[in-house]
């Protein structure tokens, strides 16, 4: 047979429930990527340069090796962790290196007259940043996050390798059981077509929204 329907029947259910983990390791990691990146993006542009250069070094060595070396190479060393904790922490990782670029440029794109102006109020640096600040950068970098955050999404079978039961390595234990992985993994890319596709999609709109 080309496709075995019984054998979509009995993967659905353990696949549904690696594609909640999938969702699950997405929003954790977006939420570390999120903050990380922020404070990534601040330390570089307000530090010293003895704390804003090397710190440049490691986010170019983190965005120029393979994630999945990465993950391999921390689950190795740090072996204490669980493999979930250790796939959100290295994915939140991951991508706040990209993220803190583009907070960077956000931060950037806020007229300088808009500090000029937090200075002559006597505004404190934190009050500047949160109020006159971050709220001028964030709607600007919003489509490009949520671009990022589809990424990320995309990229959780990643984690499969270090044993996360993740939608796709649940897919590969039930196509191992019977030797057939055509229907499991088709059902995988449905899963996440159905899921990134209608998100990519508000991303866009969103984008269009703000540009207006």
């Amino acid at each position: 047979m080309i496709w075995d329907w019984s054998l979509v029947r009995e993967a659905l259910p353990p696949m549904l429930r690696g594609f909640g983990m999938t969702i699950l390791a997405t929003i954790l990691a977006t939420v570390v990527a999120l903050i990380l990146g922020l404070l990534i993006a601040i330390v570089r542009r307000s530090a010293p340069r003895v704390i804003s250069v090397p710190l440049g070094a490691v986010v170019e060595f983190i965005r120029s090796t393979p994630l999945l070396v990465q993950l391999f190479a921390v689950f190795v060393i740090f072996n204490q962790l669980t493999a979930f904790q250790v796939g959100i922490t290295v994915l939140g990782i991951h991508y706040a290196t990209y993220m803190s670029e583009v907070y960077r440029a956000g931060i950037d794109g806020v007229p300088k007259g808009q500090w000029e102006a937090a200075t002559a109020l006597s505004m404190s640096p934190s009050r500047t940043w949160t109020a006159v600040v971050m709220p001028q950068a964030v709607r600007a970098i919003l489509p490009a996050m949520a671009n990022y955050a589809i990424s990320m999404f995309k990229e959780t079978p990643f984690l499969a390798v270090i044993g996360v039961a993740e939608m796709v390595f649940e897919a590969g234990e039930v196509g191992s059981f019977h030797f057939r992985f055509l229907e499991v993994y088709t059902i995988a890319g449905l899963l996440f077509l159905l899921a990134s596709y209608p998100t990519s999609l508000l991303a866009r709109r969103l984008e269009k929204r703000l540009a207006n």
